[in-house]
């Protein structure tokens, strides 16, 4: 089995674009919790808090060409994929075209908008707003579909469209095509755009947060206090590459992927299941070799939903035990949903790097239901680890966790 590094990382989120923009917003408590005043007119909704980026403008500079077939999502993951191919040092390399560079990235579904057009083809029997880009924009892998033509790439695409784990499935489904010779290098992420769809998914199960004077103050993730989630948007592509040839290249390792496990409960669609979460998590630590005390903290999925909070405790302590350092970075973000995979495996790393970890923010009170975990809490706190592990769980009871070494 050949071995899979991350080379070039790059993204697009709520709190900057940047490591060091982020890492200071981080240690300084500051969450992306917006009240969206442009909501106000959707009365069906209870919730009006979400996590934008703020004013994106990467792909402002694009050929008109190149951007039609994208709607928001695919011109973020496009701009956060250029962002790591620069940092990783192949954003004209031909190696992009040699068959060798594939794509796995993730999303919900594609841009919500061009529905519209569909919908008044279907219930007024008009097209006026239909056009030839309308279905790559919104259809699931549109991603993943403009990244390749945007840049290029001729190899293996693995179109990942799983909910809440698009982005780490896309990120162990790529690390898996290097480790077994498939490709040399591949472009790993996840993107998701905020729409008001996408926030009424969780509103009609009474799974967002309705803290609307408040936002400063939620979400709160393994709180007793929890009132749901918040949603956000973003992308973040990590570059992988085969060991040697990132060696032989005088790449920058910033840290090595060793294991993936992913599963499905086979059980609800809505209701997550401990027993099968624990599953993946050991399925992941098999893969990378190593006993459960080899991880040093865990980058949890920490939804702020009730449920979904205490199964992925009570998994993560049968697993690793009560002594595991573990947070959730969609208090700083909300749920970025395809995204998140990706975004918090890159925040785990540069974190790993640095030897410290953000404190879960607004976590005041543990629940009680959650297993007895070392939740970070209040500050950042200084740790040294050589492992972790980034778990995240989705609709359909789709799980996967991804294990990182430091180089």
């Amino acid at each position: 089995m050949r071995r899979v590094v991350v080379t070039g990382i790059g993204g697009v989120t709520a709190l900057g674009d940047d490591w060091p923009t982020i890492r200071a917003a981080l240690r300084e408590g500051q969450t992306a919790v917006r009240f969206m005043e442009s909501w106000s007119r959707y009365t069906g909704i209870n919730t009006r808090l979400a996590c934008p980026v703020p004013n994106f403008t990467g792909a402002d500079n694009y050929p008109r060409k190149k951007v039609r077939t994208m709607g928001a999502v695919a011109r973020m993951a496009t701009c956060a994929t250029e962002r790591a191919l620069i940092a990783a040092g192949l954003i004209d390399d031909p190696i992009l075209r040699s068959g060798r560079t594939g794509i796995a990235y993730g999303s919900s579904f594609g841009s919500p908008q061009p529905y519209v057009a569909f919908a008044e083809l279907m219930t007024e029997g008009a097209s006026r707003k239909l056009n030839a880009t309308s279905y790559i924009q919104m259809m699931s892998h549109t991603a993943a579909v403009n990244i390749g033509l945007f840049f290029g790439v001729t190899g293996r695409t693995i179109p990942t469209s799983s909910a809440c784990t698009s982005g780490s499935q896309a990120i162990g489904y790529a690390f898996e095509t290097i480790r077994w010779g498939r490709a040399d290098i591949m472009l790993a992420g996840g993107a998701d755009e905020l729409d008001i769809t996408q926030t009424a998914v969780f509103d009609t199960l009474y799974a967002t947060s309705v803290r609307n004077d408040a936002p400063h103050l939620t979400p709160r993730p393994y709180d007793k206090d929890r009132d749901g989630l918040v949603i956000g948007e973003g992308a973040t592509t990590l570059i992988l590459e085969e060991f040697e040839h990132a060696i032989t290249r005088g790449a920058t390792i910033h840290a090595e992927i060793v294991g993936f496990g992913t599963n499905t409960d086979g059980n609800h669609a809505t209701q997550p299941q401990a027993e099968t979460m624990a599953t993946a998590l050991r399925l992941a630590l098999h893969d990378a070799g190593l006993p459960p005390e080899a991880i040093g903290y865990v980058n949890g999925h920490g939804t702020a939903t009730e449920w979904g909070d205490i199964a992925e405790t009570i998994a993560t302590a049968s697993v690793l035990g009560p002594g595991v350092p573990i947070h959730s970075l969609k208090s700083y973000f909300g749920h970025t949903l395809g995204a998140c995979g990706a975004l918090e495996a890159w925040l785990g790393i540069e974190m790993m790097r640095e030897g410290w970890v953000a404190p879960t923010a607004n976590l005041e009170t543990v629940d009680t239901r959650c297993a007895e975990l070392d939740y970070v809490m209040g500050r950042p706190r200084r740790l040294e680890f050589e492992h972790f592990m980034s778990n995240n769980f989705a609709f359909g009871g789709i799980n996967t966790s991804l294990v990182f070494r430091r180089m």
